[in-house]
């Protein structure tokens, strides 16, 4: 089993709500993951599926639900302004 890179916060991650899963940026160019169910379930060490690094992600019960709760929202976000491009676009062919 390799060593552990680093030991990041939670709040440091990125949240991919598709995946369900907290992100980290990897120094070879793909990011470490680790799901949410992982989390909940006691695990603490996200891999990177391109190279053998390996980090411990930093969290407790409070810090877990705020990165959720902010990673949710960001994505709701995203989504919205997604539609509402989108809405604006057809809204702008119809009127050419």
């Amino acid at each position: 089993m390799s060593a552990l890179y680093d030991e990041i916060d939670i709040a440091d991650c990125a949240w991919d709500a598709a995946a369900r899963a907290f992100t980290y940026p990897c120094p070879c160019g793909d990011r470490f993951a680790i799901a949410l169910d992982e989390l909940l379930g006691g695990e603490d060490i996200a891999g990177c599926p391109s190279c053998s690094l390996r980090i411990r992600v930093l969290f407790d019960e409070a810090s877990l639900e705020r990165a959720v709760a902010a990673g949710e929202a960001a994505a709701a976000a995203a989504a919205a302004a997604a539609a509402a491009a989108a809405a604006a676009a057809a809204e702008g062919a119809r009127g050419a």
